[in-house]
């Protein structure tokens, strides 16, 4: 039987603060809210050897579907995080999406149109699933402790700090039982887009909302619609507006429907008004019945910085955009993975604290790329002038008919990661490469063999910093080794990877020198066995990847010099003194 996470309920516990006249505890980290992102945070530091509290001002989970398409990036970070294959097993797959006007079919697209990757273009999935998922991996691990119903109610950072100059952070926290402190070196805000921390704080949030509402209406009906996006820009069943329409698991439908700034939010949610909406959709015949429905306003804005002292921001606590694209909480997964490994390695004194400043530079860089996005999307589907409306009108119109015009129709460009390509972390191409896996990219996954059993390449990247090697079928040259012992001999953990070319042969004498030459520098081969990684790499014999623990580029080269990765590996410390 599975959990009704909808239902479930988590005990509150006194903390061992509570009452005691002893100085409180400095806890390496204290994750602030329990949501989706800040699951996914406290995962990824507990996972390295961090211990972490997580308070959370509830006890359960979300409520209706909210968030519910998880791109395959959040995929690939959910593998890592130990809950991958759970999600996508209960996750509905799709990655082609249509988009109507009026009645008519403008056009449709698909998302992952290449084969050779382990997870689907998108699942989705509803938020407390996903919610669900994150807290079971969370309770197998003995360095991460939840507190239920303990609310942030103060925030102070201490006037002295660290040695390296991290001031500690002093939590207020307010419980059942009374208010007690918690003193943490770093806190991590995850506590959503009305962030008691960004409050207590006296910080805010600057942008643009949008003077619109739409109903979200989930629905339970048996259907048997195709697993695809649809949108419709003003069909006959609600003119003037638009609809977008999802599945998801247990046979329940995502449907939004556009309201306009005059409608009532109270009077909407009622089922008087809801039905003869969802009726008009799916006909008469269609029988279904009313899970949740819930009217939202959204607006596009993020924080001027993400880092303040010892208290970083991720997520809808750091920066907000339109639901259309399902930007929200899939940018605030990779807010968590690029935190994670930069908290990780200043704790532990392997990188100075200011490596934390490149969170922060990072990801609103990243947060203004998805509000761009965001914005746009939200203005081609609610022109709000005469003027946009016949423009998008004459579009789509167009788009029926034209390839040029099926580019500027804009229903929500869907989530892809942001690539990094100012990071002060890369190491800049010194030689010619093809393809997109450019210094700040997040890598792609490839199908690959290891000890005759098949595997994926992104499961052997991430973690840790790797050094990927794509090497030549009769071994590792000289200067590949002087540059793998070189990295390998700092104070930072690496991984190696080979890549074996896929025309190379498991027998003979290249092949079992190549492995000898791997195993002597304690690094793993892969076989390259459709030939798709050096394809989707650009590489050849000797080309050289190294990669982040949250699996982006950020240095490659044709041949490396026997230096190449080491100044290329304190760069990405922020430890080389580079500008």
């Amino acid at each position: 039987m599975s959990t009704d996470y909808q239902t479930l309920r988590f005990a509150y516990r006194r903390p061992a603060e509570q009452g005691s006249s002893a100085p409180p505890t400095l806890h390496p980290v204290v994750v602030v809210g329990a949501g989706p992102v800040g699951l996914a945070t406290a995962i990824d530091l507990a996972q390295r050897g961090v211990s972490v509290v997580l308070v959370d001002d509830d006890d359960c989970l979300s409520t209706g579907s909210r968030a519910i398409c998880f791109s395959k990036r959040s995929l690939d970070i959910f593998d890592r995080l130990g809950c991958g294959d759970a999600m996508v097993e209960k996750g509905v797959r799709w990655h082609v999406g249509k988009v109507y006007f009026q009645n008519d079919l403008v056009y449709s697209f698909d998302l992952l149109p290449e084969s050779g990757h382990r997870r689907p273009a998108f699942v989705n999935l509803q938020q407390y699933y996903v919610e669900g998922f994150l807290i079971e991996r969370a309770q197998q691990l003995p360095n991460l402790e939840i507190r239920w119903k303990n609310k942030v109610v103060g925030v102070a950072q201490s006037a002295g700090g660290a040695d390296d100059g991290a001031a500690p952070v002093m939590l207020t926290i307010e419980t059942p039982d009374g208010e007690y402190c918690l003193s943490a070196r770093y806190a991590v805000a995850a506590d959503g887009s009305r962030s008691a921390m960004r409050r207590l704080l006296g910080l805010e949030s600057k942008g643009r909302t949008f003077k619109d509402r739409f109903l979200i209406a989930d629905i339970k009906m048996e259907a048997d619609f195709p697993s695809e996006r649809w949108f419709w820009f003003d069909p006959p069943f609600h003119p003037n507006q638009s609809v977008l329409l999802h599945r998801q698991p247990d046979n329940v439908w995502r449907i939004d429907f556009q309201l306009g700034w005059d409608a009532d939010p109270v009077l909407e949610k009622t089922p008087e008004r809801v039905m003869p909406r969802v009726r008009a959709l799916l006909g008469p015949d269609v029988n279904f019945e009313i899970e949740w429905v819930s009217v939202y306003t959204f607006s596009c804005q993020r924080m001027d910085s993400f880092r303040h002292g010892s208290v970083l921001f991720v997520g809808d606590a750091a920066h907000g955009v339109s639901p259309f694209g399902a930007r929200g909480a899939n940018s605030g997964f990779q807010d968590a993975e690029n935190l994670a490994w930069k908290l990780d390695l200043v704790l532990a004194g392997r990188a100075p604290d200011r490596l934390l400043d490149t969170y922060a530079r990072e990801r609103e860089y990243a947060a203004d790329e998805n509000i761009l996005n965001s914005t746009r999307s939200t203005d081609f589907i609610t022109p709000k002038s005469p003027v946009s409306r016949v423009f998008r009108d004459a579009v789509l119109t167009l788009a029926r008919h034209h390839a040029f015009a099926r580019r500027l129709v804009n229903s929500g460009r869907l989530s892809v990661p942001a690539v990094l390509r100012q990071s002060t972390l890369n190491t800049p191409d010194r030689d010619r490469f093809d393809g997109a896996m450019e210094p700040g990219a997040a890598c792609v996954d490839a199908p690959v063999v290891r000890d005759g059993a098949q595997d994926w390449l992104l499961a052997h990247l991430g973690g840790r910093f790797t050094v990927l090697l794509f090497a030549a079928k009769d071994g590792l040259s000289a200067d590949e080794c002087v540059a793998i012992e070189r990295v390998r001999s700092l104070d930072v953990p690496i991984d190696v990877v080979v890549m074996e070319p896929a025309e190379s042969s498991n027998s003979g004498v290249g092949a079992e020198r190549l492995k000898a030459d791997a195993a002597a520098h304690g690094a793993r081969v892969l076989l390259d066995v459709q030939g798709l990684a050096a394809q989707r790499y650009g590489a050849e014999a000797g080309t050289v990847y190294l990669v982040r623990p949250d699996q982006h580029v950020c240095g490659r080269w044709r041949h490396p010099r026997p230096d190449d990765l080491e100044s290329a590996l304190m760069r990405a410390l922020d430890r080389s003194g580079a500008p």
